[in-house]
């Protein structure tokens, strides 16, 4: 894993939606539409929340929702070109800030060029290696054959990934977009990948740029073991996502208590990419049956081994609800405003400042990057941990309780973040704290 990743943490946009374009590609002809700067205006924000990198879903050409790539070295119209994207890196760069990518690979449009070529030839097609194809008897230019797609949507055609010459495309993709200024990139749906085609791909690209920062796209399944025979630097951890609002909203701490568990043996191999929200899942604001608990999940995504991530919005306290239905990822994925609006004396001002408290924090203990848990305490409806790694510890204590609570702290200094009171118990001067109901705190040692 590059150096720099140690002190990683992404702002992650959706751009298409964040700049509020065209649900479908722009026609043939039609001028471009110069709007990535519209990000751009969005930069001082990240810098000033304390995040060191922006994270960017689809930017290439693409026939409606950036997953049904045409294109994958051409920006997509409704976004800007190729020098739009370079000058965001470059703004980006000047603020300190990293940028990635959303490498599509598993799938792509029926526009894309090979597949469109296969379209118009035929079995003859030079292309038609690139594709898993079934096609009928005596069928010849301009017969449309069955083919693999992904997981059911007939409008993503699944590449073929043991034909070297799909391979050799990525590898000159990821090349072609590092020598302008990308520094890593995300693997979508890496998990219907097989883990062999990324051996053959990220060697070249790594010789060329060591530096780039790669995590798929993976659901479930044996993280540590895709990581190893890949060879990403890390996989999203989704299965702590799942526990942090799960957990909270079934006041059932045991269940993120086991999850943190498998979280520590993740971090003996690779440091997973963190989130509690992205653009494929309900915002968490939505998600938690209880708001007072969103603090909660940013506590822990922030004080948890890992490289966090915040998807963009969060950080001013948006809901939002995905739904299984054309259409249903559009409340999670809003038009975001020109540039950044105040925020002290709205309704946003106290998700933003308890993101920046939370941030923060972490960038003064940066060894939290490796950092492993060990809970001190759980119930249904209270959790204590310590989390450590060489250079520090911090506690974190967590209450789902209607009522006022005094959790155990041992070695506990001082109230870093969250509210509480500090004191003594007992004749062996054991620390607790107090947290108010419904509480959180963070804690030096």
């Amino acid at each position: 894993m590059p150096g720099w990743v140690e002190h990683a943490m992404w702002w992650h946009v959706y751009p298409l939606g964040f700049v509020g374009a065209e649900p479908v590609a722009l026609p043939d002809g039609a001028p471009v539409v110069h709007r990535l700067e519209h990000v751009t205006a969005w930069l001082d924000h990240v810098v000033a929340l304390g995040l060191s990198g922006v994270a960017l879903g689809p930017v290439f050409a693409s026939a409606t929702h950036g997953y049904d790539t045409v294109d994958h070295l051409r920006v997509d119209p409704r976004l800007g070109t190729e020098a739009d994207l370079v000058a965001l890196c470059d703004a980006a760069h000047e603020r300190g800030l990293r940028v990635t990518l959303d490498g599509v690979f598993n799938h792509v449009g029926r526009g894309f060029g090979p597949f469109a070529e296969v379209l118009r030839l035929g079995p003859d097609a030079p292309t038609a290696s690139w594709f898993d194809l079934q096609w009928p008897a005596g069928a010849g230019p301009g017969t449309e054959p069955g083919y693999r797609d992904f997981e059911g949507h007939h409008a993503l055609v699944a590449l073929r990934h043991d034909e070297p010459a799909v391979a050799d495309y990525v590898t000159r993709v990821m090349t072609y977009w590092a020598e302008r200024g990308v520094d890593g990139w995300r693997l979508d749906a890496a998990y219907a990948v097989p883990p062999g085609f990324w051996t053959r791909v990220l060697p070249a690209v790594r010789a060329a740029h060591p530096d780039q920062y790669v995590f798929g796209e993976v659901l479930h399944g044996d993280y540590a073991a895709v990581v190893a025979e890949a060879g990403f630097d890390a996989v999203t951890q989704y299965e702590l996502w799942k526990a942090v609002w799960s957990s909270l909203n079934d006041a059932n701490f045991f269940e993120l208590a086991w999850a943190l568990e498998r979280h520590n043996g993740f971090i003996e191999h690779f440091v997973p990419l963190t989130f509690i929200g992205n653009h494929d899942v309900t915002r968490i604001a939505s998600r938690l049956s209880d708001p007072r608990h969103v603090a909660h999940a940013v506590g822990l995504l922030m004080t948890l081994g890992g490289t966090p991530t915040v998807y963009a919005g969060d950080e001013l306290g948006l809901t939002g609800v995905k739904e299984d239905r054309e259409g249903g990822d559009d409340a999670v994925r809003p038009r975001f405003a020109d540039a950044p609006g105040p925020v002290e004396g709205t309704a946003a001002a106290p998700a933003y400042h308890l993101h920046r408290e939370l941030i923060g924090l972490r960038r003064r203990h940066p060894w939290l990057h490796h950092a492993r848990t060990e809970a001190l305490t759980c119930t249904n409806t209270t959790l204590v941990y310590r989390t450590a790694a060489t250079g520090g510890a911090l506690i974190v204590a967590l209450s789902l309780d209607d009522g006022p609570t005094a959790l155990a702290v041992p070695g506990a200094t001082a109230v870093l973040a969250g509210v509480g009171g500090l004191r003594d118990e007992g004749v062996d001067g054991d620390r607790v704290v107090d947290l108010p109901p419904h509480g959180w705190a963070v804690l030096g040692t």
